[in-house]
């Protein structure tokens, strides 16, 4: 069982039903799954690129991504409709676990001058999405290897009511959030 999960049944679900008077532990907020999504612009002009993306997140997640296609054609970006313009992979169960562990504890500590995430990047919904600059800060890519540094989008689906429950969760998951 995936270390992040074990954490979460004993120690996030009683402290999230002690802190917002939930009757049942299934009340308590949970992760539903975790999204990313990468875009490649030079990706229509270089199939290659999208073959090392691909790749690297595949490192990086343990799953194999889709990759998405442009839906229009932009003449000013000289992109075709259908053409490769990055790629996603949605993570459920034990693999969003793991991957969550590996964000929190060893991805996020890599990023120079890190002092936090931003406690306002939730949507109305009490989702979470969380935008990095550099693939390289994930220990599964070697940096000497990396052909080009790209960024990502992290979008943690949690299903919770309110921003506020949302932020408390993943504070208890180990999220290391800026002090304002």
């Amino acid at each position: 069982m995936a270390r992040l999960l074990t954490r979460y049944r004993k120690e996030v679900v009683p402290a999230m039903c002690k802190r917002f008077g939930y009757q049942n532990p299934l009340e308590a907020p949970r992760l539903k799954k975790i999204v990313i999504n990468v875009g490649a612009g030079e990706g229509a002009h270089d199939p290659k690129l999208i073959e090392v993306i691909v790749q690297e997140i595949g490192h990086i997640t343990g799953q194999r991504p889709v990759v998405t296609k442009a839906k229009k054609s932009i003449s000013n970006f000289k992109i075709r409709e259908g053409d490769p313009v990055g790629c996603r992979v949605t993570l459920r169960g034990r693999k969003m676990y793991e991957f969550m562990d590996r964000l929190v504890n060893v991805a996020l500590p890599r990023i120079r001058d890190f002092r936090g995430v931003s406690p306002t990047a939730f949507d109305g919904r009490g989702n979470y999405t969380l935008g990095l600059k550099e693939q390289i800060i994930f220990p599964e890519i070697e940096y000497d290897k990396a052909e080009k540094i790209y960024g990502m989008d992290i979008t943690l689906v949690i299903d919770c009511k309110t921003k506020e429950e949302s932020q408390e969760f993943l504070k208890l998951l180990g999220m290391p959030f800026r002090s304002t």
